[in-house]
């Protein structure tokens, strides 16, 4: 996983976080599940990531 994808695949996750916090603490329910879809295309994105890695190290990573 490159370091530029990791980090933006990190950045949703958190910034999902952040937005479902602050739905939750005022009352905003569009909010929350736009938190939580934020959380979820982090972690697909971290999944994918991992995925493409785990086919690089299968096949090695020089060819």
């Amino acid at each position: 996983m490159s370091g530029k994808d990791k980090a933006g695949a990190k950045a949703d996750v958190a910034g999902g976080k952040a937005k479902e916090a602050v739905g939750e603490a005022v009352g905003n329910e569009r909010l929350e599940a736009e938190g939580r879809g934020d959380q979820a295309g982090g972690h697909a994105r971290e999944a994918k990531e991992k995925a493409k890695d785990a086919v690089k190290d299968a096949f090695g990573r020089h060819h």
